[in-house]
């Protein structure tokens, strides 16, 4: 039953689309620009820098306030399970934040919801690691959807460890562990899945880079359109 209430609460809050909301403000649908992606991403690449940020933290917060709330209610009743909890929340949040059923089920790619699962976890570790990979990654190669992936890969190999040494949940059975493997796997092939067109371009090495600064984005468009000439 809890499983149910966790992924029907997450679902709600994931349907918040704060790059469409923040699209629409703006008077522009941002399934239309850019590679459609209602995301933090795309909004950065169509509204500049400040507006991904802003839709990244809205993103990250509304799965860090859906987890809240099932810390308060369903947490209490049966802190055993608090970690499952957790998690089944979070797989609500990035469903209904990748399927909109009001879009079409056409929304984003569920990162930025994802790190507000991991902002939500203990030990700090989780997030540490996983955001020093992400910035290793992106600052060498300039492709998010790349950063992304390594990090949820990293993301399951730390539930695996974390969990086996009881750091989530020491009260957990080896068939709720289990069933907490199970989920991290889930989210990691979700989240190829909805990069598999970025996977592609990755393969074939026409996949685009992202840069936060005006002068990084200046010089690829240059080297973008030299090449094309």
């Amino acid at each position: 039953m809890f499983r149910a209430i966790c992924l029907i609460v997450g679902y709600a809050f994931g349907l918040i689309q704060s790059a469409y909301i923040f699209g629409k403000l703006h008077g522009v649908d941002i399934r239309t620009v850019g590679s459609g992606n209602a995301g933090s991403t795309n909004a950065l690449r169509a509204f500049g820098t400040k507006a991904g940020f802003t839709v990244l933290f809205c993103d990250a917060f509304k799965t860090m306030a859906a987890i809240w709330i099932m810390r308060l209610t369903l947490g209490r009743m049966y802190p055993d399970i608090l970690s499952l909890i957790i998690y089944y929340t979070a797989v609500g949040v990035i469903l209904g934040h990748n399927f909109p059923f009001y879009l079409g089920f056409k929304g984003g790619k569920g990162m930025a919801a994802t790190l507000g699962l991991i902002l939500s976890l203990s030990p700090f570790w989780f997030f540490l690691t996983m955001f020093s990979l992400f910035v290793v990654i992106f600052l060498t190669t300039h492709y998010v959807s790349l950063g992304c992936m390594c990090a949820y890969v990293l993301f399951v190999i730390e539930t695996f460890i974390f969990g086996s040494h009881g750091m989530l949940g020491s009260n957990l059975s080896q068939a709720q562990l289990t069933e907490l493997y199970i989920i991290a796997i889930f989210l990691m092939c979700l989240a190829i899945f909805q990069h598999r067109k970025n996977v592609v371009r990755l393969i074939k090495g026409n996949e685009s880079k992202t840069f936060l600064s005006k002068k990084g984005k200046e010089k690829y468009k240059a080297e973008k359109e030299t090449a094309e000439v």
